[in-house]
């Protein structure tokens, strides 16, 4: 356990970038605990700060400027990507719309501190066309803010964590194996929760072929295009005859909605 420790600490900047690097890629592990610990290990004098925050924000800006490049390249099709790897798509993305809608590109610097947001802010950047230099400072100023707030929060209690560590190997075999359980649980959890949700969508929806086939019957039914502004831009087509509102307008207009007759709405 001890020579584990030790590496730890040798390696501990980079392989803190690393997590950091992987958990803003999408992977679902969370960075801050180990930026917590950046603070701790900072504070206790075992690693470099400035070196360790500096990589971090690298790391940070990193992954920022792939899903940035995967989303000027491929649009929506990125956005649809994070519906099927992220736990918590559909609300994680549409929370993140919503904000980029209010704020523009500074809304980057508040998604930093909400997981999985930040994830869906640099590709929706891409989406709507933010320039390069402008997203990077964003992006720097954002990983700067997110990894010193959490890393001068593990340095304020960086005695409590020392304390912890020194009582010994076993300590921190249980709490690992505690962390990784919590961990595994979660994920089960989300995954569960989020087959029943699309299990219940395919039981109330209509296909593509079926919705084609009435609209050329000339027997449709009222279709309500739902997407938000950031979505059209992303895929400029409309279903023929379809009534556009925003969701941002639905309270507003439902009464544009008649109660007499079916009903298709359909979404990003």
């Amino acid at each position: 356990m001890s020579e584990i420790a030790d590496f730890v600490v040798r390696h501990g900047e980079v392989l803190i970038s690393l997590y950091v690097l992987a958990d803003q890629l999408g992977v679902p592990i969370p960075a801050v605990p180990a930026l917590l610990v950046m603070g701790a290990l900072a504070g206790a004098g075992k690693i470099n700060a400035i070196l360790a925050v500096a990589l971090s924000v690298a790391a940070s800006l990193l992954a920022d400027l792939v899903w940035y490049g995967l989303g000027r390249t491929h649009g929506s099709r990125v956005l649809r990507l994070l519906c099927r790897i992220s736990l918590e798509p559909d609300s994680c993305v549409r929370r993140t719309e919503d904000v980029f809608l209010r704020w523009g590109v500074r809304s980057l610097i508040v998604a930093k501190f909400v997981p999985g947001l930040s994830t869906v802010g640099p590709p929706l950047a891409g989406v709507v066309g933010v320039g390069v230099p402008r997203f990077a400072a964003y992006s720097s100023l954002a990983a700067l803010l997110w990894v010193v707030a959490w890393g001068g929060l593990g340095y304020l209690a960086g005695d409590a964590l020392q304390r912890v560590v020194d009582h010994g190997g076993r300590v921190g075999t249980a709490a690992a194996v505690i962390a990784a359980v919590i961990v595994l649980v979660y994920v089960a959890v989300k995954w569960i929760q989020r087959r029943r949700f699309l299990r219940s969508l395919r039981m109330a929806r209509i296909t593509q072929e079926a919705l084609k086939a009435e609209l050329d019957a000339g027997a449709a039914p009222l279709i309500v295009d739902l997407r938000n502004e950031l979505d059209v831009h992303a895929d400029p087509y409309v279903i023929p005859g379809a009534l556009r509102i925003g969701p941002d307008e639905l309270e507003a207009r439902h009464a544009e909605i008649p109660r007499d007759r079916e009903v298709v709405v359909y979404c990003s």
